[in-house]
Formats: structure tokens, C-alpha cells, sequence
């Protein structure tokens, strides 16, 4: 049988502490070892590189009792505390919640192809991946182990993979289009994203659909995740210097927050010549001045979804996805017009 790198089984059971028949045991999820003792054995194979295919076997036939969440989005943006931004630590914190209350913990994970990886990482259950990118890596790599897996979000580069859920980001945002239409917007600009995900693909096509159902010529503007408020400040000034519309609507809350900074340095007032919103709640938008109107999502309900499809697929059972559960739209300060005096 072959061996990666040179790598023996006796190497592996030297490294461990243990006898070469418990790392036969460990691999191949037979015997009476201890949860702890076959979890490090395990790992400590994965870290060597030893025998990857008949690890991934053996791992299929037993539950460690664990499963991996990597967060897409937080691997991209290259830092795992943005500070204001808290719609992470809600999916992170309600997952972990209700796995613990069906008997599984939960291990926060960065970019399984990134090295190094925690050496127990490929041995889980299953795993949540949160806002895939086109042609993912990390999805690529659990489907070549043949780990299961569902997404926060559809997957844009498997349009036939069903088991994912999300928020119905499109009737989000088609409330939020109508909701400036009734404020008297004629002219609505659009600041999304650069990640190659499903939110901002969908999104602009979503605001490209409402645009030409209501007559308006659409502008898209662009701005890296990680450029964040700075990144939304020289957007505003782009879109001034374009012709300032009635209304802007940002994917993220520090896109906001840096628009509403820049729209207000260059003498447009917010709500009163043009109106604000986002379409992810955070601290920067409840704690602007004005307040900015967002979509809070129900990170509970999701969450809920996805482990109800990962323990099914993890069964074997059929997908009973995709799952698009609802958002809620916060109206504030800064898309709300007082009315005309007589």
C-alpha cells in the first residue's frame, strides 16, 4: 500500500504515543478506543499526511460527534473581528447553540487549503460553508474527501446543489427598492461587493431586474469587503461626482457608514436629498447619525436549516433543500423623510 511522503504507520503510532494497532483502530473507527485517543490519532495522521484515502474511509464508517464551520466571507476579508460587524458572531453563536443542544460541538474553521489547517480538521462530520465563491476551493476539497457538506448561501459555481439555505435576499431587497420608491425615489444607485459569491452575483442581478421593471437606468458601484468604511466613502464621492441619485443602497454596514461620511462631506444631506440603507445589519448602522435602515437577518431560523440538512446529509438521507428563510427590514433615520408641511 502506499504511503504519502514516505510516512509509516509505525511513524504515526510513534508520534501519537500509541501502539501501531490502535492507529489501525483509530483510522479505521473499529476497537474500543477512547473518543480522545482515536480523535488524536486521527489527527495526528492528517497532519503527516499519512494514507489520506483510507483515513477518509475509515472516517466515513464512525462520528466523532463534531462538525466545521468556515466562514467564506471572513477568510476573505483576512481578519476574523471585523470591528461593528456582528452578523458573523450571531451565525457562529446560534450554530454552535443548537448543535450542542443535538448532542454535536462545533469547530470554527479558516480556509481548509490554506496551511496550516488544525490537524483534526478533515476528520469531522460534516461542515457548514458559509458564503461559497465561485468554484470554492474549500468546496472542491471536501468533495474530493467526501466529507459532507452544506452552504450559507447557494453555491454559484453547483447550480444542480440543493442543500443550502439563506435569507430570501431577493424579496429583502426588492422591499427595500419599493420601500425608497414610495419615498419618491426615481434614481437609485447600488454598492455591492467584489467576493465572487452568490449574494453579490444575485443581488445585482435582482437590482438590474427592478431597474428595468421600473424604468430606471441602473448604477452599479463596486468596493472590496475589506475596504470596508473607507472603501464606501470613496465610492460616495464617485457617485456624486456621477450625479448624486435619490436613494443608495449598500450591501454591508461599513459600506454604509462610509457612504453616509461621504455623502455628508461633499453637502448631500441624508434622508433629506437622498436616501440610505444596507442590507446587513451592524453597529455601524444602528449607531450612524442618522441611523441607517437595514435588513436584520434571522440568523436562528438559518442556522437551524442548515443543521437540519447537514445531519440529513450526513445520513444519507435526500436534500430537502434549498431552504430560504426571512429577513427583517429596520427602517431608520436615514430612509425615512419627514412629511411635507402645508
Amino acid at each position: 500500500m502506499a504511503r504519502s511522503k514516505g510516512v509509516t504507520i509505525r511513524d504515526v503510532a510513534q508520534r501519537a504515543g500509541v501502539s501501531v494497532a490502535a492507529v489501525s483502530m483509530a483510522l479505521n473507527g473499529t476497537g474500543t478506543l477512547s473518543a480522545a485517543t482515536r480523535l488524536r490519532v486521527r489527527a495526528v495522521a492528517e497532519e503527516m499526511d499519512y494514507e489520506a484515502d483510507a483515513l477518509a474511509r475509515g472516517l466515513r464508517r464512525s462520528s466523532v460527534g463534531a462538525i466545521g464551520l468556515v466562514m467564506r466571507s471572513l477568510d476573505a476579508l483576512g481578519e476574523y473581528a471585523p470591528r461593528g460587524v456582528d452578523v458573523f458572531t450571531r451565525y457562529i453563536g446560534a450554530v454552535s447553540a443548537q448543535a450542542m443542544d443535538r448532542g454535536l460541538s462545533v469547530m470554527l474553521v479558516p480556509d481548509l487549503t490554506k496551511r496550516p489547517t488544525p490537524p483534526m480538521a478533515l476528520s469531522l462530520d460534516g461542515y457548514i460553508v458559509t458564503m461559497p465563491h465561485m468554484d470554492d476551493p474549500v468546496v472542491a476539497l471536501l468533495e474530493r474527501r467526501g466529507i459532507p457538506y452544506v452552504t450559507l448561501g447557494r453555491d454559484p459555481g453547483r447550480p444542480d446543489f440543493t442543500d443550502w439555505a439563506t435569507e430570501d435576499d431577493g424579496a429583502s431587497f426588492r422591499r427595500i427598492y419599493e420601500h425608497f420608491a414610495a419615498a419618491g425615489a426615481r434614481s437609485v444607485a447600488l454598492l455591492r461587493g467584489t467576493d465572487p459569491n452568490a449574494w453579490n452575483i444575485d443581488s445585482e442581478a435582482t437590482y438590474r431586474d427592478w431597474c428595468g421593471r421600473a424604468g430606471i437606468t441602473p448604477r452599479v458601484y463596486r468596493s472590496a469587503e475589506r475596504a470596508g468604511e473607507e472603501g464606501g466613502e470613496r465610492v460616495a464621492h464617485t457617485i456624486v461626482d456621477d450625479g448624486v441619485p435619490d436613494a443608495v443602497l449598500c450591501h454591508t454596514g461599513r459600506q454604509a457608514a462610509g457612504v453616509l461620511a461621504g455623502l455628508t462631506s461633499r453637502g448631500v444631506a441624508v434622508p433629506d436629498r437622498t436616501l440610505l440603507a444596507a442590507a446587513s445589519d451592524s453597529e455601524h448602522t444602528r449607531h450612524s447619525r442618522p441611523a441607517i435602515s437595514a435588513v436584520e437577518l434571522h440568523a436562528d431560523e438559518t442556522t437551524l436549516a442548515l443543521l437540519d440538512l447537514l445531519q440529513a446529509r450526513i445520513a444519507g438521507e435526500p436534500s430537502a433543500g434549498p431552504v430560504l428563510t426571512t429577513g427583517r427590514f429596520r427602517v431608520r433615520a436615514s430612509s425615512r423623510r419627514a412629511p411635507a408641511q402645508s
